[in-house]
């Protein structure tokens, strides 16, 4: 059962890597989209604010996660590995399709699902984090486009008589420290959620390595208020190795098909997501990356006009939004009545 656990951990450090692979997106689209910086500098940049994210310290996310959604006596190792296979076989059909579809959402998903198909829906927590999460779902999207499209107001009226060369010369260093923001952003909150399924894996079997010395001692956790270090770094580092190799599909999606950028949207979107997230971290609510900085990039594309914004990609962008929690669900649910067959616990 030790290897049964371990193997696990390989497993969710693996969806960590594919959560910065699939939403890498989230922080480089607009910076390459506009040109500042080329494919590869950009995944250099956003890598390495992603694991800046470690130094900021709140853990509010990862606590919600392992003890917020689903009743802790039910969560068993077959339920945490049902959850991570269901949440990345989602996100690689997404991925495949280049659809930015949430890698937070997939997750939590995929472990409700989890655990419903072991215990039904008594297993899961109706309580404030399955309220918040949901809410956030639609509000964060609005918020972003609402300050994005703000920020932009803000800047047109602030530069209106200086040339559009002038403005580019101006906010082309500006994209390098909003896009920084909205890598640590995005480290902040979902490198988080992996260390959170991690946690909540080591507390359900803290059983097996209670009084183990050595090698052993590094897994037990007594509850889900006490975060190792070691889950931590690791959780940061796969997420930012993730984004180190892109998901370029997706860059395409975010990067130009919604709405043409230039160095002020693309500020103005980055930085208007940043703040939503940023906010959501502080307040322990796991909410989507993908969601918020594409409200932000339509709100920008929106101040020029509203046909500026393919509003046939947002569509396809919304419906994979509606359907990632249910279908990553539906899929762990499966994956669980299979491992139950396959392992005895």
């Amino acid at each position: 059962m030790v290897i049964y656990v371990l193997a696990i951990i390989l497993i969710a450090f693996a969806f960590d890597f594919i959560n910065g692979f699939h939403d890498s997106a989230n922080a480089i689209a607009t910076i390459v989209g506009t040109r500042v910086l080329s494919p590869i500098a950009a995944v250099i940049w956003a890598a390495t604010f992603n694991f800046a994210a470690v130094f900021l310290g709140s853990t509010a996310v990862a606590k919600a996660v392992s003890s917020g959604f689903v009743v802790q006596e039910i969560v068993t190792p077959s339920v945490i590995l049902a959850g991570l296979l269901g949440a990345i076989t989602w996100n690689l059909i997404t991925w495949y399709w280049g659809i930015p579809s949430s890698s937070s959402h997939a997750l939590i998903g995929g472990f409700a699902g989890a655990a419903v198909g072991k215990a039904g829906f008594g297993a899961l927590l109706w309580g404030s984090k399955w309220i918040q999460t949901l809410t956030a779902i639609v509000v964060s999207p609005m918020l972003g486009m609402a300050i994005g499209f703000a920020l932009m107001v803000l800047v047109f009226n602030l530069f209106q008589k200086v040339t559009p060369r002038r403005v580019d010369q101006v906010f082309r260093p500006g994209q390098l420290l909003s896009s920084a923001a909205m890598s640590i952003a995005h480290g902040s909150n979902d490198a988080q959620k992996t260390i959170g399924i991690i946690v909540g894996l080591l507390v359900a079997s803290k059983a097996r390595f209670a009084g183990h010395t050595g090698f052993g001692s590094f897994l037990y956790v007594e509850s889900a208020d006490h975060i190792p270090a070691w889950v931590k770094l690791c959780a940061f580092t796969c997420i930012s190795l993730g984004t180190l190799f892109g998901g370029w599909r997706i860059v395409h999606t975010m990067g130009s098909r919604i709405t043409k950028l230039r160095p002020v949207s693309g500020f103005c979107a980055e930085t208007g997501a940043a703040i939503v997230i940023l906010s959501a971290s502080s307040f322990g609510i796991p909410v989507s990356t993908t969601h918020t900085i594409t409200g932000s990039i339509v709100g920008v594309g929106a101040t020029n006009r509203l046909s500026a914004v393919r509003w046939g990609i947002a569509r396809r962008i919304v419906w994979a939004w509606v359907l990632t929690i249910p279908a990553a669900a539906t899929i762990s649910a499966v994956m669980y009545l299979i491992l139950a067959r396959l392992i005895a616990e």
